[in-house]
């Protein structure tokens, strides 16, 4: 039992790395690469929004994103998206939307009246890549 139990062990931990999903170096940290850019430069909103934290978004993908949130150290905590509510019909669908900053911990998903930059109703899909412990680090 001792060696099945060992070989298991083993074999995980050769997984790992293939499981794994590093974040790109490009991303990691505040400010990304282009073409992302702050979203308070695009639109009128804070630097940090508390609660979702430093936004930057590649301005080609509005209204849905992928939009990198970051803390206030700079480190990417979520990726969010904003799905309009009229983009949500039968005849609509948002297929393969990529997490580019890597492995999802967990996800929220939870309902927007609009703000600028995305006006309408929508949904905010958030793709945490931290801990539900460490989404503290952007409530304020």
């Amino acid at each position: 039992m001792k060696i099945q139990s060992l070989a298991g062990v083993m074999l995980a931990a050769l997984a790992l790395p293939v499981l794994a999903h590093e974040v790109p170096a490009d991303i990691a940290k505040s400010p990304p690469a282009t073409p992302f850019a702050a979203v308070s430069g695009l639109v009128t909103l804070p630097d940090f929004l508390p609660g979702m934290g430093q936004l930057f978004v590649d301005p080609a993908t509005l209204p849905a994103g992928p939009f990198l949130a970051y803390d206030h150290d700079g480190v990417l905590v979520s990726t969010i998206y904003m799905l309009p509510l009229s983009q949500l019909t039968p005849d609509h669908r948002f297929e393969d939307l990529p997490s580019p900053g890597g492995a999802v911990d967990h996800v929220d998903v939870y309902y927007n009246a609009g703000h600028p930059g995305v006006e309408e109703p929508h949904i905010h899909v958030v793709l945490w890549h931290v801990p539900v412990a460490e989404e503290a680090r952007v409530a304020q």
